[in-house]
């Protein structure tokens, strides 16, 4: 454990009162880059959502309005502890399914239902997410150890526009990543190799603070195959655990924080047949899911997207699926409306999974495995 000093304290505290409150926040961001162990997927979101914030509320102190609010300290469970610069979002793949299916039509015909009702999807998502749902039933799934590793492979583009900023879609570049299954708390999540670079996955842990305190065991902030199979497979039940599980900021939509989840969860991991079956049928009944007749992934494919709107926010996810075959393609975020960052259509971020496997060690990639076996 690290001390620190009574004088350098006060040093500290003399110098963020001339900072003011941005000091603060800026004290709240590692030395270094590393990647949170918050689930992976959502930084471009939950950075586009911090900054308006922060412009907002600048606004209103210039104008007198109100003070700026004194930041809030981050917990470690909360989904939206994704301070921009701060982190290298572990983005991975989806479950894979092969089986024949037909479009359907758009989200017109949604229909309202409290959640976990099966009429609270769109009727053609629906359709569509039971289809999902055989086809997984029909999956063979080797399980996946605890000493090894998920390998994801994906291409994917982000916002690289200024804070506060209209959107701009980055360059298309790969992303890998290697998660780890230890069921046990663990502060060493995994690895991401980016631009050139690997970069840790790891859990965040404050100045002065025992790591092994600060570590984190299987559970829906950090799935393993273990940890998902121990989930129930009765749709409604498994909806009620995700409910009462997902971390939900105040003001922010719970039924798409669970939508969110869900996303991540069969992008991130390998889970067993049951398990994404229950997912599938899960989804349905959540508010405000709708079926996209045609969406792109990262790379070009166009595919059906089982989607929902975040209405505050003015933007909708889409997870892709290939039309005939239903495999998994890969998520965006869409504009839905006009905001001033963006107009209706505009893509913010997008990603397509192209490698998925099981890995030995950390860093590992599955040719090398193979070319070892052959040597």
């Amino acid at each position: 454990m690290n001390a620190t000093p009574a004088g350098s304290e006060q040093g500290e505290r003399a110098e963020l009162d001339e900072q003011g409150e941005f000091g603060e926040l800026a004290m709240l961001l590692p030395a270094g880059p590393v990647e949170q162990v918050l689930p992976p997927g959502r930084r471009s979101h939950h950075k586009d959502v911090l900054m308006q914030l922060i412009d907002r509320d600048s606004r209103d102190d210039a104008e007198g309005a109100r003070p700026l609010p004194r930041p809030r300290r981050l917990s470690r469970p909360a989904r939206s502890a994704l301070l921009a610069g701060a982190v290298a979002v572990a983005l991975a793949a989806g479950f894979t399914v092969g089986i024949g299916a037909g479009r359907h039509g758009g989200g017109a015909d949604a229909r309202a239902g409290a959640p976990g009702t099966p009429s609270a999807g769109s009727r053609s998502a629906v359709v569509t997410l039971d289809r999902m749902a055989a086809v997984a039933m029909n999956t063979d799934v080797q399980p996946v150890r605890e000493d090894q590793f998920v390998y994801v492979r994906s291409r994917v583009a982000e916002n690289v526009g200024e804070w506060g900023k209209p959107v701009k879609l980055g360059p298309l570049h790969e992303r890998q990543v290697w998660f780890s299954q230890q069921q046990g708390p663990v502060v060493d999540v995994g690895l991401i190799r980016e631009d050139g670079q690997d970069w840790p996955i790891e859990v965040g842990v404050p100045d002065g603070t025992n790591p092994r305190d600060s570590a984190v065991p299987a559970g829906v902030q950090r799935p393993t195959y273990a940890w998902l199979a121990s989930l129930p497979i009765e749709p409604g039940h498994l909806l009620k655990r995700l409910y009462a599980e997902t971390p939900v900021e105040k003001g922010d939509d719970r039924d798409q924080e669970v939508f969110n989840r869900i996303g991540d969860l069969i992008r991130e991991q390998i889970m067993p047949s049951a398990t994404a079956a229950a997912f599938f049928k899960a989804t349905a009944r959540i508010p405000g899911v709708t079926e996209v007749d045609d969406a792109v992934d990262a790379v070009g494919r166009h595919g059906i997207a089982i989607a929902r709107e975040d209405a505050r926010h003015g933007t909708r996810t889409e997870w892709i699926f290939d039309a005939r075959t239903l495999d998994y393609l890969g998520e965006r975020t869409v504009f839905s409306r006009d905001t001033e960052r963006a107009r209706a259509g505009t893509v913010s971020d997008s990603a397509a999974v192209l490698e998925r496997a099981v890995v030995d060690k950390r860093g590992l990639e599955p040719g090398e495995r193979r070319r070892a076996g052959r040597s």
